[in-house]
């Protein structure tokens, strides 16, 4: 059964315990605020990696990066936007099953017109008093089993 790593918010932060808890995973998806271009080379010692840019990711290197990202991983329709509030049509109309974002910092799972939302919050520096968090995607016979994991 494949799992996804979901990851965002980096700001130029990716925590070992993030890296620990990564162990495994059979692809990582990474919502935006990278920060750093060695974040993603960083990940991508643990699995490949899918990721876009987000409003910090500015310099540069941030250009290969897409600001959206549609792809097909384990057989599921996955669209990446790292802020929600972007988002300009209705995955539940089209073949998604999963949408993946991030800025908020604030981790949240929301079911909505058969699609999943899932925003794995922020590994990054702490913002305010949000938890840093990232999430795990099992998927099993199609169905998907997310899980917010806090980083203490």
């Amino acid at each position: 059964m494949p799992t996804l790593g979901v990851i965002s918010d980096t700001h130029g932060l990716l925590r070992a315990e993030a890296i620990a808890l990564l162990q495994g995973v059979d692809h990582i998806i990474h919502a935006g605020d990278i920060g750093n271009p060695d974040i993603i080379k960083r990940l991508e010692t643990v699995a490949p990696v899918s990721a876009i840019r987000g409003n910090i990711d500015v310099d540069s290197w941030a250009a290969t990066y897409p600001e959206t990202l549609r792809t097909r991983l384990f057989d599921l329709g996955i669209f990446v936007i790292h802020d929600r509030k972007d988002l300009a049509f209705s995955p539940g109309k089209t073949d998604i099953d999963l949408v993946i974002s991030g800025h908020s910092h604030r981790a949240s799972i929301e079911m909505g017109d058969g699609v999943l939302y899932l925003n794995p919050g922020s590994t990054g520096p702490r913002r305010f008093r949000l938890p840093i968090t990232l999430a795990k995607v099992q998927i099993t016979n199609g169905q998907l089993m997310p899980v917010i994991h806090e980083i203490v």
